[in-house]
Parts: C-alpha cells; sequence; structure tokens
C-alpha cells in the first residue's frame, strides 16, 4: 500500500501569467510503483487513422474562455483523451457501473458507449452492472434502484451484444434510485468482489456520494478508479457546459408547450399552462420558451415574482388576454414552497407548482368576475424524462462515456467528466457537487424577457441585489391569497417581505 496522503486537499499546479491547473487525483498518488503498460490503442484499428493517438500530458482547458488582455489565465482543467501508458492491463479490469437518481434521457446510452469504449477500444471483457444503484452492494436480492444495488449484489453481465440496442429504450437497464449510500458498505463490496473501475452515472447528489466513495478507496490504499459521469435532466450540474439528456427534455417540452398554444388559441380567453422539470434551477423552462416561440411568461425559481396588484402575474395576464385572447404560461416546479418532508436524497418535497398556479388563477378571475377564463394544464414531467435521448445527446453521450474510460484507463481517479467551453476534460469531484442556476442578471435570462416580452416583475432594488449576489437567486415571492394587492397596508406588507428577504441572503452570505 503508498502513502494517502490528504484526500481533500485540491490537486493544484501553478504557472505562469496565473495559470492554475485544477487537477484530479491519479493513483499514483497514493500507490507510486504500480506498473505502466503501452495503450493498446495504438495497435486499435479505429485510432490508426487519427493524426494524434494520444492526448498530451500538458493538454489542459480553460474554464472561463473570455479574458483580458492584462488578466491572469486563470483556472485550467485536464483535457480529457487517451494516453500513451495505462496502469491496467484489459485482463486485469474488473468494471462496475451504476445509476442513481432520477431518469433522464440518454441513461442507456451512456451504459452502451461504457461497455463498448470498454471492449471495442481496450479489450475489457469483465463488466458488470450493479442492478438497483448504490444499495446494490448489500441489500437482499432483487432490490433495485441507485446506490442499493452496491449493498444486494444484484449484477448484471454487460457485454456488447447485451447493449446494442438499449440506446433505443428510455430509463436505464440497471435500475435506479434515490438515497441509500453507506459508504463502508460499498466499499466493503467494491474490495470483496475486486471490481478495480467504478463508474458512477448521477446528478449532483450522487457525485457527492461517488466522492465519498474515492476517499474511502483511497484511505484503503485501494488499485480502484473511482470515475464520475454527471446527469441531471434539470441541467443544474456547474462548470461543464451542459449535462446530458438537457436537449432532449428542451425538444420534447416543446410538444407540451405547442399543445398548450393550441388549446389556448382554440378557446375564448384561453390560458395554457404547463409545468417543466427544475426543482433549483429554470434552465428547461428558459430554453424551452426561447425555443417555442409560443410562450407569453415564463417563470423560474431564480426569478421573483408576485401575483396580485399592479404589475403582478395576474394583471399581466389580463392584459395579454384582452390583446390577444389566449396565453401560454411556462413554469418551472420549484416556483412552488417546498413542504416539510424530504425524499430519501435529502431533497425537500415540492408543492405541485401547475395545480397550485392553476388554482390560483381560477380563484383570482373568479373573484374580480372581469372576464370568463378557460385553462388548461399540461404537466409533461414523467414523459420527458422517459424517453429516449435523441440525436445531440446520442453523440454527447458518446464521448462522455469515452471520456470515461481513456481517464480510467489513464489511472485517474476521483474525477468527472463533461465538456467546458466546448472542449472535453476531467473535472475534480468537489466542482460537482454543488448546484448551477440560472443567472437572471445574464443576457439568456434578457433574451427570455425579450423574446416572450413579458415584465420582469422586479424592480430595481431587487436587481441590484442581483447583481451583488448572482450565485445566490432571491427565494421566490408569493403573497397570500387574502391580500389586498391595490391598498396601501399590502404594499407595506410586500416591502416587509422583500426586506425580510434581503435580510436573510445577507446573513447567509
Amino acid at each position: 500500500m503508498g502513502t494517502v496522503g490528504d484526500v481533500s486537499e485540491p490537486k493544484l499546479v501553478h504557472g505562469n501569467c496565473g495559470y492554475v491547473l485544477d487537477d484530479v487525483p491519479h493513483l499514483t498518488d497514493y500507490l507510486p510503483d504500480i506498473p505502466t503498460y503501452p495503450n493498446p490503442l495504438q495497435n486499435n484499428p479505429s485510432y490508426r487513422v487519427t493524426k494524434q493517438y494520444f492526448v498530451h500530458d500538458d493538454d489542459t482547458v480553460v474554464q472561463k474562455a473570455v479574458h483580458h488582455k492584462d488578466g491572469e489565465r486563470g483556472i485550467h482543467f485536464r483535457r480529457q483523451g487517451p494516453r500513451q501508458k495505462v496502469y491496467f492491463q484489459p485482463d486485469e479490469v474488473k468494471v462496475c457501473i451504476v445509476t442513481c437518481g432520477g431518469l433522464c434521457p440518454g441513461l442507456n446510452t451512456v451504459i452502451r458507449e461504457l461497455v463498448c469504449g470498454l471492449d471495442y477500444m481496450y479489450g475489457v471483457k469483465q463488466i458488470v452492472g450493479i442492478e438497483g444503484g448504490y444499495k446494490g452492494f448489500y441489500d437482499p436480492p432483487n432490490s433495485r434502484g441507485g446506490y442499493k444495488g452496491f449493498y444486494a449484489r444484484n449484477t448484471i453481465p454487460l457485454t456488447p451484444k447485451f447493449v446494442d440496442h438499449i440506446h433505443r429504450r428510455g430509463g436505464t437497464v440497471l435500475g435506479t434510485s434515490r438515497g441509500g449510500h453507506v459508504t463502508s458498505k460499498i466499499v466493503d463490496s467494491i474490495q470483496d468482489r475486486g471490481f478495480n473501475q467504478v463508474y458512477i452515472i448521477g446528478g449532483d447528489g450522487t457525485q457527492k456520494g461517488a466522492a465519498l466513495i474515492y476517499e474511502e478507496v483511497r484511505r484503503r490504499g485501494l488499485k480502484v478508479v473511482v470515475a464520475g459521469i454527471p446527469k441531471t435532466i434539470d441541467n443544474d450540474i456547474p462548470i461543464i457546459d451542459k449535462s446530458f439528456g438537457f436537449d432532449t427534455a428542451v425538444e420534447e417540452a416543446q410538444r407540451a408547450i405547442s399543445a398548450a398554444h393550441v388549446e389556448a388559441e382554440s378557446a375564448e380567453n384561453g390560458i395554457g399552462l404547463v409545468k417543466l422539470m427544475g426543482r433549483h434551477s429554470g434552465f428547461i423552462a428558459m430554453y424551452a420558451s426561447l425555443a417555442s416561440r409560443d410562450v407569453d411568461c415564463c417563470l423560474i425559481p431564480e426569478s421573483p415574482f408576485y401575483l396580485e396588484g399592479p404589475g403582478g402575474l395576474f394583471e399581466f395576464i389580463e392584459k395579454r388576454l384582452k390583446y390577444s385572447g389566449h396565453m401560454v404560461l411556462v413554469i418551472a416546479e420549484g416556483v412552488a414552497d417546498t413542504m416539510d418532508e424530504v425524499d430519501p436524497s435529502g431533497n425537500k418535497v415540492l408543492q405541485d407548482a401547475g395545480l397550485w398556479m392553476a388554482q390560483r388563477i381560477k380563484d383570482h378571475f373568479a373573484k374580480e368576475k372581469k372576464m370568463t377564463i378557460n385553462l388548461k394544464y399540461i404537466d409533461p414531467t414523467y414523459m420527458i424524462r422517459a424517453i429516449p435521448s435523441n440525436a445531440s445527446d446520442n453523440v454527447y453521450c458518446t464521448i462522455l462515456a469515452q471520456s470515461a474510460v481513456h481517464g480510467a484507463m489513464a489511472g485517474f481517479t476521483g474525477f468527472t467528466v463533461g465538456p467546458v467551453n466546448g472542449r472535453h476534460c476531467y473535472i475534480p469531484f468537489r466542482h460537482i457537487t454543488k448546484q448551477n442556476k440560472v443567472v437572471i442578471t445574464d443576457r439568456m435570462w434578457a433574451r427570455l424577457l425579450s423574446s416572450t416580452n413579458q415584465p420582469s416583475f422586479m424592480e430595481k432594488r431587487d436587481v441590484d441585489e442581483e447583481e451583488k449576489w448572482p450565485i445566490t437567486p432571491r427565494p421566490t415571492i408569493k403573497l397570500d391569497a387574502n391580500i389586498d394587492q391595490s391598498s396601501s397596508k399590502a404594499t407595506a406588507k410586500i416591502e416587509d417581505k422583500l426586506q425580510t428577504l434581503s435580510v436573510v441572503e445577507e446573513n447567509h452570505i
């Protein structure tokens, strides 16, 4: 066994002009004497036609693409790709693949390309899928889903023949679930069964679990690579350009928006209401609304809004109905208040934002009696999650999977893969365990407002606060139904609520 060292210490390499390489761990960091072998890709017919077989060890990818002429070069990540030397012989490699968390288009494509990449490129034959996620390592048999697969000792032998057509199906052939992560039991199972390459597919919570597995593997001095492939349909993984399945989700969401538009346009004072995924971030709602061109208003968790009174949502709906006779409203699921419950992954359970919004709109117009509305509510959430990935995501999933395989064979560990400024690279786990959010003072949100011609529902003070703390979006403002917004008393209540939110943010930061 080698020297364990501090597993939590960032591996930084400094260069000229403010250059910093935020490097990923390597097996040799704690196993310095393990042997190396020539990369079998040099004899692979597929790679023989390329001008450059292997990536140079000094190739890196810059995190921020825009720089000033006198500015520092900034943070870089290690470029993905095959290396001249590998740290595993094909016949000694024993691989396990696990999927955790919610469903997302492209999961089966990633599984397929991991298997085919390991077999076709490196000649690895011992590949299994952990059935049921993390708990599959220690739970009783027939337990499917997420981390549970590590406990249950249920495995599925994976071969190129078995995975040949799975990309045409939605979901995951391995099963998945939330929660169930017990690091010691998982690593015990990895060690007992002799796995030396572990590929973990999941979102920010799953990647946190993968980071803990890597740290425990390193403490034990095991020659085991832990590689993550980030998955979230909400596109809320930081650093990387986008997550797989997002393009498919946006494309499919437009079908729901189109249906809502047809329903609204066909009825007197028709309102089409569509709820899309986005627990903490509104990327799907924003991009689907931009792509659709049929959306009159888009609401996301990052952007405060209020319902009643001058400048509120209800006033905007009324104006739009008088102008065009119909409107389409898209909301992300996270715009509703959270409940006191949490799911097995520790996420707060949300109220159904669509049902909540539909009822509030109906109640308002019934109370005001100014006009009769016809509201149709569409929730395509599970239809979108369950479909196969589209052509763009299939290509993306292939690159992600092959990047992970190249990195694992080269001895890198404790990393996740993804594109940064269009170049795929290896990123330390600690960067992926946070959530990315829409910055409502950014140009993309401005493009959305320009496209829908909706109000921002924000005062100048709110914008100033967002510019000061762009990473911590202010909570959605929803007022009680019994507040009369036209009175000065109601206005005072609004100001008090805004002031309270500002104080909470100052204390938080």
